[in-house]
């Protein structure tokens, strides 16, 4: 406990609290203190102007990283016949119908993400209780619920992360690990920002993005100058 207080003080040094630091140097920063034993997640936040208690200020989305997670990403599919069988042919890690459902419903959930053909929802609404939560419910804003299983498979492995807004106004993704390059952090947070920055509600008022902080899984958080997310 106490070496591992030690590390996050040491980890803390040089970093000013009160500032907002440009892009490029807090992502410098927060890769040469993520000193973990493992890949630590560089993850973005965003504090938006909006209360998502009301329906015309929910903020959700999805954003293809140009740079991927990182991440190995499992991904389940509901579909049958044809669509199983593409499914499976795109790389997705388990795929299923009332099987799958009994699985979930059984406890057993080891996969990240939920991929569901239109005609499987009403089979799948059953598990909206389970999937929820953690949510991974399929969504057709978000591209979860489609008959391109092959796209949507293939977008989920390749860097696809989902963002939902929090109840304090609060929307956050991990955009890439540690041992990436600063360029490839800095290409996906803007990535991020920009889905985010497209998705404001249309009930939003005033200030939409207020602001911004930079962390890893281990790592102390860094606040960024929301000025400095555009490229040069």
């Amino acid at each position: 406990m106490a070496k591992n207080a030690k590390r996050t003080e040491k980890a803390r040094e040089g970093i000013d609290r009160t500032k907002n630091y440009d892009l490029a140097e807090a992502v410098s920063m927060i890769k040469d203190r993520a000193t973990a034993k493992f890949d630590e997640t560089i993850e973005v936040a965003f504090n938006l102007g909006v209360d998502p208690r009301h329906a015309d200020q929910m903020v959700r989305g999805v954003v293809n990283l140009p740079n991927g997670t990182g991440r190995d990403v499992r991904v389940a599919v509901f579909a049958r016949g044809d669509k199983a069988e593409e499914a499976t042919a795109a790389g997705a890690d388990i795929v299923g119908a009332e099987d799958l459902v009994e699985q979930v419903q059984g406890g057993k959930i080891d996969f990240d993400r939920v991929i569901a053909t239109p005609d499987m929802m009403p089979l799948v609404g059953r598990l909206g209780k389970v999937l929820g939560p953690r949510g991974m419910m399929p969504n057709p804003k978000v591209g979860t619920v489609t008959p391109d299983v092959t796209a949507a498979v293939k977008a989920s492995k390749g860097g696809a992360v989902e963002f939902r807004v929090e109840k304090a106004g609060i929307v956050h993704a991990g955009v890439g690990k540690a041992s990436f390059e600063a360029d490839k952090l800095i290409e996906n947070v803007r990535a991020f920002a920009d889905a985010v920055t497209k998705a404001r509600p249309a009930g939003a008022k005033g200030t939409y993005l207020k602001r911004m902080s930079i962390t890893s899984t281990m790592g102390p958080g860094v606040k960024v100058d929301l000025g400095t997310l555009s490229a040069e």
